[in-house]
Formats: structure tokens, sequence, C-alpha cells
């Protein structure tokens, strides 16, 4: 990313409605992992983060915008870092639990892998292309293609969960999820 998507990141946490919510596909699964410390990738405002502070891990939560991070400031469990994704390169074979939500950027996969400790849980949810849709991506390449997220976690994770579904965004756009939690094995 470049300092112009660093600046449009600020200024979308400024300026628009940010959800607060935590996904509950994060709420069912961080459970599953084994030890306590976390990742959160492209955090936003922070609202997994919080959750899996409150749920005891030690929280790593990584986004390029500065604005957003310093919302998670002084919050226990909670260790913020300004990364600009295109070029960070996560901690090797350090982490029990992995969440990246609404952020889809592959070329990650290869690096969260190597980040998670064996038996490391993963989880992942973002918007999945489909026709009936109503909201339209800037651009199609942050929408998940039909069966990508079972071929790219099939081959050496166990997958523990993957799913769909329909819902509203928070300007009530029409959008299909898809969300998958895996552990490494």
């Amino acid at each position: 990313m470049s300092i112009e998507d660093k600046k449009r990141w600020d200024r979308k946490y400024r300026e628009k409605i940010i959800p607060t919510k935590t996904i509950e596909v994060v709420e069912n699964y961080a459970k599953l992992a084994k030890g306590k410390i976390a990742l959160d990738i492209a955090c936003g405002m922070g609202r997994n983060s919080r959750l899996l502070a409150k749920m005891g891990f030690m929280v790593e939560a990584i986004d390029i915008s500065p604005l957003a991070l310093n919302s998670l400031k002084g919050i226990e469990n909670i260790k913020t870092k300004e990364v600009d994704l295109d070029t960070y390169k996560l901690k090797e074979d350090f982490y029990d639990l992995i969440v990246c939500t609404y952020f889809l950027e592959r070329s990650l996969f290869p690096q969260i892998y190597k980040a998670l400790k064996r038996d490391g849980i993963f989880i992942f949810e973002t918007f999945k292309e489909h026709s009936k849709s109503t909201k339209v991506p800037s651009n199609k390449d942050f929408l998940l293609k039909e069966g990508e997220l079972k071929e790219i976690f099939s081959k050496d994770y166990e997958i523990i969960h993957l799913s769909e579904r329909w819902g509203r965004d928070h300007f009530n756009n029409k959008v299909l999820s898809e969300s998958i939690v895996v552990r490494k094995i």
C-alpha cells in the first residue's frame, strides 16, 4: 500500500460508519486456539481484537491506519502496530490464532501458514462474488471466487468450518460473505 492508501483508510475511519459488532465466526471459533497469542490482520477499529483481549488473548493488532489503531490504545492485552501489508512480514511460527475479516490480500495466505504454530487456528471471513449482491466493489479482486477458500486451505490445514451467508452490510447492501476456520496440520 502507499501513502495514498493510508490516507484513504484514515479518511474512511474518520468519515464513515464503521461496524463495531464482533464477527460471529470469530466469537464461535476463537476458543479452539490452544494458546493465547493472537494476530488480528487489518484490524481496523478493533472489533475482533477487543473480543480476543477479553477472552485472555495477547493480541497483536495490525493495520495501515494510525487513526484506527489509536482507538485501541491503552486496552489491556492489545499491542498495536502500524504496518503496510504489501511489505510487512509476519513473524514465523509465533501465533496460536490469526484472524482476518473483510480484508482480502491473497498474497498473505502463505505467510499466514508460516506464522501459525502447529495446530494454530486461522479464522477468515470476507465478501464473496455473486451476481445478486447489491454492493458493487471498486475492485473485483477483493471478492472471493466460488470454491476459492476450500481450494486454498484444503492442502495444509484441517477445515473446521466453511460456510457462506447472505446478509446486509452496514450500508444495507445485500452481500454474500464466506467464512472459513482452519487448523494448521
